[in-house]
């Protein structure tokens, strides 16, 4: 199945099931998050009202779409790609941490600052360092806690493409203060263009993930090329980590973290800035996945910074 929250016309954002090229949309009122709680049986049976007898149809070139979970209840952003995370540290005279290996770390961003496609992202405040990044995000479906691996990975309702928006020289500023990126990242996260069961993906299963192309572009060229089975934490063992000690529940983000070459910081580290220019405003950043979808969205200007003191 394929779900997206849309808008057409003058009302809210409505879910639909994705049909070929078409969008059907079910009752007014009704959002995704309502759909997940279970195992699935919910979403199941609302594909089947979807199909038979939708509130209405829609061509999706017809449709804005929004992020499939607009208003998630948290966003966490992990660190599970091990060449992303080689590159960066190697490129600052570091090896990699034996830690790194041991626990999924990640942060919290801010579901308020969630976006879908086809929108403007500002930059943010403050900076000339804008960059994207290409990750996969697993949305989890049913409450859980202190999972295993194996039962967090029956808790994820669907996947979908996230771009992880990030003010380089904002993050490096704060993370010397060792509280992790604050507002150097929390400025905008986009997730879309739909929530894809994993049904969907199973023939592509290899390694920790499945076997999907995953591809940036900045105005048309290419910059980034790697697969999602290359990530070395599984989305299981991720949502295990987070649900340790606490709760995780339906609707919550689970971000990959950047993929290898997925981000400009990595890029221009390895490559120069010259070739690996930070984002400008104008600029059309495409993020792809194999049977996820085209995440496309177009940075502007952001607002000044306004003075603490």
């Amino acid at each position: 199945m394929r779900w997206v929250t849309y808008r057409a016309g003058s009302h809210e954002g409505r879910v639909g099931l994705v049909v070929g090229e078409s969008v059907h949309g079910l009752e007014p009122g009704l959002t995704l998050l309502e759909l997940l709680g279970d195992d699935g049986e919910r979403m199941a049976h609302a594909a089947d009202r979807a199909r038979v007898d939708p509130s209405e149809v829609h061509a999706i070139a017809d449709v804005q779409l929004l992020a499939p979970v607009p208003d998630p209840p948290t966003v966490r952003d992990f660190y599970a790609f091990e060449q992303h995370v080689r590159v960066a540290r190697e490129r600052r005279g570091l090896t990699m941490d034996p830690n790194w290996y041991e626990l999924p770390v990640f942060y919290f961003s801010s579901p308020y600052a969630v976006l879908g496609p086809d929108v403007d992202v500002p930059i943010a405040p403050g900076s000339r360092e804008m960059d994207f990044e290409l990750e996969v995000a697993a949305i989890v479906g049913r409450a859980g806690h202190d999972l295993s691996p194996d039962e967090a990975a029956g808790h994820i309702a669907g996947f979908c493409v996230m771009n992880d928006w990030s003010a380089r020289d904002i993050q490096r500023r704060e993370m010397k203060l060792s509280m992790g990126p604050v507002k150097g990242k929390d400025f905008a996260t986009s997730l879309g263009p739909a929530l894809v069961t994993p049904d969907e993906l199973e023939s592509a299963r290899s390694a920790k993930a499945y076997d999907l192309a995953m591809v940036a572009r900045v105005n048309g060229r290419e910059y980034s090329r790697a697969t999602l089975a290359g990530i070395y934490w599984s989305f299981g063992e991720m949502l295990a980590y987070a649900s340790r000690g606490t709760w995780v529940r339906p609707g919550d983000v689970i971000g990959s973290g950047t993929c290898g070459t997925g981000c400009i910081l990595e890029l221009s580290l390895v490559h120069g800035a010259d070739a690996y220019p930070w984002l400008q405003p104008g600029d059309v950043v495409e993020l792809e996945v194999d049977r996820l979808g085209v995440l496309r969205n177009r940075v502007v200007e952001g607002a000044p910074a306004r003075p603490l003191r």
